[in-house]
């Protein structure tokens, strides 16, 4: 998996400025970048997985989207690879939002924020914010594994009238054979991968 320059349509696949061929090396801005999530997010302990799995480290994605200077640079590093045809953010609950609320700063683009359900009291919305029926929506993501909410969140929106067709998220962690979103016509591009992170960490 190869950056590449984005097609008109968007192939069904996972892209990575980050993931480059074995016999180069990580673009430094993006190692840099790697090199301090990790550092940040990468904790160590004894900790029992949701899969009951116990662990002696622990990736807490929440702390890179709490510090305000790892958080903007993620952002920084996701602009440039939205969509052209982007018109609405779409920011999934909980780690979407505030990526998605910092690159709406960054381009003025507007955003919705995407629940996992929609709320049964008040407007019973799916996606806050503005209208998105009709518009292109790109979902943004902070870490994709099998790409399960990004898939349900591409299918509420669809049938609420978007156009979705790219998850731009901070970090892919998924296996080929996990993610299941090209399944339905979605590309997944990101900034960095878990091997990335690894490399970086090791």
């Amino acid at each position: 998996r190869v950056q590449r320059p984005r097609p008109a349509e968007p192939a069904l696949e996972s892209v990575s400025p980050g993931a480059v061929p074995d016999d180069q090396d990580m673009p430094n801005d993006v190692r840099t970048l790697a090199a301090d999530i990790d550092a940040t997010c990468r904790i160590r302990g004894t900790f029992t997985l949701r899969s009951g799995i116990v662990t002696d480290e622990y990736f807490d994605k929440y702390r890179f989207e709490g510090d305000p200077h790892l958080l903007r640079r993620i952002a920084e590093a996701m602009v440039p690879l939205l969509p052209a045809d982007t018109q609405v953010l779409g920011g999934l609950e909980l780690g979407g939002v505030p990526i998605a609320t910092m690159i709406s700063s960054l381009t003025g683009l507007p955003a919705v924020f995407v629940r996992k359900e929609a709320k049964t009291y008040g407007t019973c919305k799916l996606a806050e914010g503005g209208d998105f029926s009709g518009r292109t929506v790109t979902l943004i993501e902070d870490i994709v594994t099998t790409g399960g909410a990004a898939r349900n969140a591409a299918v509420a929106l669809r049938e609420l009238g978007a156009t979705v067709h790219t998850v731009v998220c901070a970090i892919d962690r998924s296996e080929p054979a996990q993610n299941v979103l090209g399944d339905i016509g979605l590309t997944t591009i990101s900034v960095m991968t878990k091997a990335d992170l690894d490399e970086v960490g090791a």
